[in-house]
């Protein structure tokens, strides 16, 4: 079953980056004030970028690297989805 990461925009225009196996499911939960602790008080949110993996443990490991970023930096991701590949086999190969 393939994961997600996503980078959302909340109604406070903070970004929140997450992971899921059902995205549209996992936008209800967040909109509905369920979910993650961040976007509970941040509703409505808009998904912004998706980029799927094959494994849980890729999609582990690229939210910790998209979480890690900084806000300009984030936001270049949503210009540039590419780049989320870029990111995660970069870390990989140097360790």
């Amino acid at each position: 079953m393939p994961w997600f990461v996503y980078l959302a925009r909340c109604a406070d225009d903070t970004l929140y980056c997450g992971i899921t196996n059902d995205v549209a499911a996992r936008l209800v939960t967040h909109n509905a004030g369920k979910g993650a602790r961040y976007t509970r008080t941040r509703t409505p949110i808009e998904i912004l970028v998706v980029r799927r993996c094959a494994t849980k443990s890729r999609a582990l490991k690229l939210e910790y690297r998209v979480k890690q970023l900084t806000r300009p930096q984030k936001l270049r991701l949503v210009t540039t989805p590419s780049l989320f590949a870029t990111m995660l086999n970069r870390r990989e190969s140097r360790g």
